[in-house]
């Protein structure tokens, strides 16, 4: 397929917005082309997007809004279209913990010294985080959505035809990264 034909949508892409892509967040911001809340419908067609990716934006969605928003995406996908969805890895988080790995969580001391507050902080994400998800609870939330396949992937990697479904991908050390296929 030829890269200039392919339509690609960058959901939830906050301040961020990448040239090339369909940029869509709920917030107005330079360089995003869709202004629209998901729960509400995006203004696009059924069946436009040949792939679309969401980095570190459903967490902010309430647990029972996941399905109806991954529903959504899944309209707007073609037949065999593709969702990459970055998320959040509890399970990642919970091993840092574990390993007593301060590090790894991104807050700063004046924000929470002990290991528990930066851990709680970090991955709620002062409080923007709704959900937390593992790779098995999201595969049930795609399935339930509709989606016929989930896959588990590693950053940088895709199962999909779709070698630019990759170029957003970011936060390695504490992001699962999954594929649904419609």
């Amino acid at each position: 397929m030829n890269q200039t034909s392919v339509r690609r949508l960058n959901w939830g892409c906050g301040s961020s917005p990448k040239p090339g892509w369909i940029n869509s967040d709920r917030r107005p911001c330079a360089g995003v082309d869709v202004v629209a809340d998901i729960l509400t419908g995006l203004p696009l067609d059924d069946d436009s997007i040949d792939y679309a990716v969401s980095v570190h934006a459903l967490q902010e969605i309430p647990y029972p809004d996941l399905v109806p928003a991954l529903r959504e995406l899944r309209r707007v996908l073609r037949p065999g279209g593709v969702l990459r969805l970055v998320l959040p890895d509890l399970d990642k988080g919970i091993r840092a913990y574990l390993e007593k790995s301060l590090d790894r969580f991104h807050i700063p001391d004046d924000e929470a010294k002990s290991l528990g507050g930066k851990f709680i902080i970090h991955m709620l994400w002062y409080g923007y985080s709704r959900m937390l998800f593992t790779h098995d609870f999201v595969e049930e939330l795609l399935l339930k959505a509709g989606f016929v396949r989930a896959d588990c992937c590693r950053c940088m990697e895709t199962t999909s035809p779709f070698a630019g479904i990759v170029e957003l991908d970011n936060r390695e050390g504490e992001s699962l990264f999954v594929e649904a296929v419609k």
